[in-house]
């Protein structure tokens, strides 16, 4: 196992942010800037097209921070970020610029591609999970949880389902196809957003991919608007939905 490597390390704000390795897997922790004490870890995984420190990302894990006190991890996910792309990665982008062109929906290439980088990335994400557990201000017996919507559902459900470590986890914004049958092996509370104008993932298959968790506490939030429009005030009920299920007071 590569153990975690930081590389930089920068403070604004109450919120320090340190890039790290973790082998060749670049990644980026966000905790906060004073207090010595243990703190609940969220990992959350970024969008198809992104990385680690998309925007989006960067001002939803300080929020994470500020407003819940946890510690926020992301990593690049294959051919993404800072990461290179291999030849797949070429070919499944290409297919995807050449649907958009033609006017063809994008979601069968997509869903492809998704699923492909899940397997690649479920293995990545569990190793650093072990690397981030060996910080003193994590620990190994510290709650963790999982945001991720879009790709950061498709790789975050096997992920899930196959980390007891995970005690609660945010998805949204994804097809059942390929992650119906996994979700059914998830019985974590989940929070799952859900944009009922969805011009790429049909609110009836949303529905569908909320439908087949098995948890006992679940949770659909359902905006109007299209698949870049989820309000940004969903990030104020996630930190919610982690301080109550982390066990953290929010400040």
């Amino acid at each position: 196992m590569h153990s975690l490597r930081f590389t930089a390390e920068s403070s604004s704000n109450g919120v320090v942010e340190r890039d790290f390795l973790m082998g060749e897997v670049p990644g980026v922790l966000w905790s906060p800037a004073a207090g010595a004490d243990r703190a609940p870890l969220v990992l959350m995984g970024h969008g198809g097209g992104n990385h680690k420190k998309h925007p989006a990302m960067t001002g939803r894990a300080r929020r994470f921070v500020t407003d819940g006190g946890f510690h926020v991890a992301v990593i690049d996910a294959p051919g993404h970020g800072d990461r290179p792309r291999t030849a797949r990665d070429e070919q499944e982008l290409a297919a995807l610029s050449e649907a958009k062109a033609a006017g063809r929906p994008e979601g069968p290439d997509a869903r492809r591609y998704s699923m492909y980088l899940a397997e690649l990335a479920v293995p990545e994400w569990r190793a650093a999970l072990d690397s981030l557990q060996e910080l003193a201000e994590i620990g190994a017996d510290g709650p963790v949880g999982y945001f991720g919507v879009n790709l950061g559902t498709a790789i975050g459900v096997p992920l899930v389902a196959a980390e007891p470590r995970i005690t609660a986890a945010v998805f949204g914004l994804h097809w059942p196809d390929a992650l119906a049958e996994t979700a059914k092996r998830i019985t974590v509370p989940i929070e799952f957003d859900l944009q009922w104008d969805d011009e790429d993932v049909p609110r009836e298959a949303g529905l569908a991919l909320f439908d087949a968790f098995a948890s006992q506490e679940k949770t659909l939030h359902a905006n109007a608007g299209k698949h870049h429009e989820m309000p940004r005030f969903e990030t104020d009920s996630a930190v919610r939905f982690f301080a109550r299920h982390l066990g953290r007071a929010l400040t």
